[in-house]
């Protein structure tokens, strides 16, 4: 009696399930990419910097991102409302005489409104590079990829006018197809890398911060490309970012008469915020407080009105906090004494820059004290635009923003000092 061929049939039930593997693989790599919730009802372009066309499938993001053009509500220490900040504190003439921002500087508006913002500021001149437009675009992330950061840097920024059409929008945080947060920016992409860090790793709660650092960040236009660069390669604190700089032999420019070789910080609410700060170590992303989730009927979104939480309080903080009353007395507290002792910093630093000013003006004055108050003029002022140019009056991180400007306010009084050493006016006084 022959054996009944198991042997055999087995070799074809399993020849019969591979090939069906093969065939269900195949399909599935066919297969277009996953999108959450509903299908689309239109196919959106790999990098599309028109977001009306992404609004077709997410009306409810869109409608609230066009109410950043409109946003004209002024907080006590921010907002969305376009005022003279040199006119509201004149002594910025005073710390920023000879750049730029002694012409003008203004409180930032919406988001929609950011493109005209930076056509129309008087710091934007025929010798500006393109590298202005790096923070103001949606075109940008396709720009980049089709010409290089590089060779971007290096257009004129009224070369790359007539291909720059519309304002911050989805492109710029989303992926098109799948719509999730992605880094767009380069110089954020090669700062993470320079701390051995990959976005792609990140969880989706970790991305609703890290996609707010393709702008919201300290940078500087590194050599004669003007190449957009975070200053992240020692760390994102204060101490790093301004230890990177003196390395680098970096200057935004010289202080006229004092000749202080002088850094100008730019926004740096990622470096503040994620430095061990309160919200930051429970897992609170910048888009909770800022673009909070709200209800269209039974459609949960996250609103793109982004503005100040204080502007919606029971949406914003209410998410997590019970008592709103308190929660917003509580940062008006903050935000008065951190301001309270960033003006303390500010009137330490008049004062320094005169005392060097002074001395340097002095044919005796000794050199070698007079450059080391430059230096401590220096690293004071860093510190104190670190809070001062940051978007929270302190908020994002109390007790960092108190650290950071007491340090300012001891380092200017210590260039203050040594500059009175220098031109020898201390000597004078202790006879």
């Amino acid at each position: 009696m022959k054996k009944f061929p198991w042997t055999l049939i087995l070799a074809g039930i399993t020849l019969v399930l591979a090939i069906a593997l093969i065939g269900v693989l195949l399909y599935l790599k066919n297969q277009p990419p996953v999108r959450r919730g509903i299908a689309p009802l239109v196919e959106i372009a790999s990098m599309e910097a028109d977001s009306a066309k992404w609004g077709e499938n997410f009306p409810n993001q869109y409608a609230s991102l066009l109410k950043t053009a409109a946003n004209d509500t002024k907080t006590t220490y921010g907002g969305s409302l376009k005022y003279s900040k040199l006119e509201a504190d004149p002594r910025l003439l005073i710390l920023f005489a000879g750049y730029p921002f002694s012409k003008e500087y203004n409180e930032d508006r919406g988001h929609l409104n950011a493109l005209a913002d930076v056509r129309a500021i008087k710091r934007i001149n025929e010798k500006s590079p393109a590298t202005c437009y790096s923070c103001k675009s949606s075109d940008n992330p396709k720009l980049w990829s089709e010409m290089g950061m590089a060779a971007y840097d290096k257009t004129l920024f009224s070369d790359m006018t007539p291909k720059i059409n519309n304002s911050i929008g989805c492109a710029n945080c989303h992926e098109a197809d799948t719509m999730r947060l992605i880094v767009t920016n380069p110089a954020l992409e090669e700062a993470l890398k320079a701390q051995g860090k990959d976005w792609r790793s990140f969880t989706r709660q970790e991305m609703r911060t890290v996609v707010c650092a393709n702008c919201h960040v300290e940078y500087y236009f590194a050599g004669e490309g003007k190449y957009l660069t975070f200053p992240w390669e020692k760390g994102t604190r204060i101490e790093n970012i301004a230890a990177y700089y003196q390395e680098e032999g970096f200057k935004d420019w010289e202080y006229p008469d004092a000749k202080t070789p002088m850094i100008k910080m730019q926004h740096p609410e990622y470096e503040f915020y994620t430095a061990d700060s309160t919200h930051y170590k429970a897992g609170v992303a910048c888009a909770d407080c800022h673009m909070p989730y709200t209800r269209d009927g039974a459609a949960k979104y996250s609103s793109h009105d982004v503005h100040s939480p204080l502007l919606n309080p029971e949406v914003a903080c209410g998410q997590c906090h019970t008592d709103v009353a308190y929660v917003t007395a509580r940062v008006g507290t903050i935000q008065q004494q951190v301001s309270t002792t960033m003006l303390a910093a500010e009137d330490a630093l008049v004062e320094a820059i005169d005392a060097i000013k002074a001395a340097a003006a002095s044919s005796t004055a000794n050199a070698a004290a007079l450059d080391e108050a430059r230096q401590l003029h220096r690293e004071a002022q860093l510190r104190w635009d670190f809070i001062a140019a940051e978007n929270s009056m302190g908020f994002h991180n109390p007790e960092e923003a108190l650290r950071i400007l007491a340090d300012a306010t001891n380092l200017a009084r210590q260039a203050q000092i040594k500059a009175l050493q220098a031109a020898g006016t201390v000597a004078l006084l202790n006879r």
